[in-house]
């Protein structure tokens, strides 16, 4: 099926294990700063960072997502990498989306650490090609050295990177999945759907 076609598109890519407030925070920011339209969460399949890593399920991934963004008319779940019978290459993935968009201007959102780590992703210049991208930071988070790489990746690939600000929220989902398997409360760092799917599902209780 043709999707529908939109000005100004958004991507919000992470493993999403699970879901919780601070990528909901960063991606109302981004839609919000840069006046995105819609906002794609695009959970991975089989991450080429993470092989080695116990990942849960994807299906249960996708529906804590669809729980945690269901009340917002903004934000949309792709299934772009959890489909894909491949490991998950951030430009290749970036590829398929302009497909589906073709006359959209993508907007792929990251935090400060993988903007670091850009360059070690495969086919950098690609993905710097296909997207601009919106780089999370909080103030005083290391400033001067965060736009020092922005400044160094634009002039080196001829990229369109931006800082994103965004509230300071210190949330994890390693720490999220670490309170529930010692029966800590989650309550306030996921949505209460997603909450309440973790404990029904028993998730992350033996980690």
């Amino acid at each position: 099926m043709e999707k529908e076609v939109s000005a100004k598109i958004g991507i919000l890519g992470g493993t999403f294990n699970p879901i919780h407030n601070g990528h909901l925070m960063i991606a109302e920011q981004a839609r919000e700063e840069f006046g995105l339209e819609r906002i794609l969460f695009l959970p991975t399949g089989q991450s080429p960072h993470k092989l080695k890593q116990q990942i849960t399920d994807s299906s249960m991934r996708c529906d804590m997502i669809r729980l945690a963004i269901a009340d917002n008319p903004f934000f949309e779940l792709d299934m772009t990498e959890v489909n894909a019978k491949r490991i998950s290459y951030t430009y290749i993935t970036l590829q398929e989306i302009k497909k589906a968009y073709p006359a959209s201007e993508l907007y792929f959102i990251l935090g400060a650490d993988s903007l670091f780590d850009l360059e070690t992703w495969k086919e950098p210049e690609e993905i710097l090609a296909a997207c601009n991208i919106l780089a999370a930071y909080r103030e005083g988070d290391g400033q001067k050295d965060f736009q020092k790489q922005i400044d160094y990746l634009n002039e080196k690939y001829h990229a369109h990177i931006y800082p994103l600000h965004t509230p300071s929220f210190e949330v994890s989902s390693r720490e999220i999945r670490s309170r529930v398997s010692k029966n800590q409360t989650i309550r306030y760092l996921v949505p209460k759907e997603v909450g309440d799917y973790i404990q029904k599902t028993k998730l992350y209780r033996n980690l």
